[in-house]
């Protein structure tokens, strides 16, 4: 059954191959991004692959912006736009780790509550939050990006327990690595103000960590298991991706129960 999907940040990355992809599936899809060139070039990338996108731009730290979402009546809300950041957490410019919560947790939980005033008004609907496998692990100099997608995890567990009387389903999906730039950029922003005169985080150490980049999956097998997952009208609450990242989020966190420090 078709249905109508929003999904948030679809100008880059899965966010657009899963856009794409939805709408080749015969899904009515709503894709804003963060920025008027992204409109332009995801149009473009809609019509050579021969389907119809609804896009505009919506950046969702700004008010204005997300008067947008008010418009429209859908059956799926994905809150996947977000920044990445690594750096030392010891260490990381404190302007940086606000600007990302304020994106990737307040706003994503702004556009997530606009979802749910709408869906509880219809009795049904369903919340996706992208997370990824750094809401269960942690991953040195991955640490500002890591707490946001903690922080989502609380936040989905406690909508899908607060939402479930109201006929709204809450889930979120747990990309592992994957080639898309995403991570590249994260990793590459740490050296903008990072000063190995100034700072006590060994350079090599964050530069050795960098080199697990070099390890990282095909997008295309991700968003294929977005594309199957999204739309459907049951599944788990938790679907994390590949399986070998399942597996490692499990161990890890259970090895947190035994840790001694």
């Amino acid at each position: 059954m078709s249905k109508t999907i929003f999904i948030t940040g679809a100008g880059s990355g899965l966010g657009k191959g899963a856009a794409i992809g939805l709408a080749k599936q015969g899904h009515r899809v709503i894709a804003p991004v963060e920025i008027a060139p992204q409109v332009t070039a995801l149009r473009e990338e809609a019509k050579e692959a021969g389907v119809e996108l609804e896009v505009f731009k919506m950046d969702i730290t700004n008010p204005q912006d997300l008067l947008q979402m008010m418009e429209y009546d859908f059956d799926v809300f994905v809150a996947n736009a977000a920044l990445n950041e690594g750096g030392a957490l010891g260490e990381v410019p404190m302007a940086n780790f606000r600007k990302l919560f304020e994106v990737n947790v307040f706003a994503a939980l702004e556009t997530a509550q606009i979802a749910a005033r709408k869906f509880v008004d219809k009795g049904r609907g369903k919340i996706i939050f992208m997370s990824s496998m750094a809401g269960i692990m942690a991953t040195p100099y991955v640490g500002p990006y890591t707490a946001t997608k903690h922080a989502i995890e609380a936040i989905a567990a406690t909508m899908q327990k607060e939402l479930a009387e109201f006929g709204v389903q809450v889930a979120t999906i747990n990309p592992g690595a994957f080639a898309t730039g995403f991570n590249d950029r994260s990793a590459e922003a740490k050296w903008k103000w990072y000063d190995e005169k100034f700072h006590f985080t060994k350079k090599e150490d964050m530069a050795e960590a960098d080199k697990a980049l070099e390890q990282q999956f095909d997008p295309a097998d991700m968003i294929a298991k977005m594309v199957e997952i999204i739309p459907l009208d049951s599944h788990k609450f938790r679907t994390a991706f590949p399986p070998e990242t399942e597996q490692q989020m499990k161990e890890e966190e259970a090895k947190r129960w035994d840790m001694e420090i």
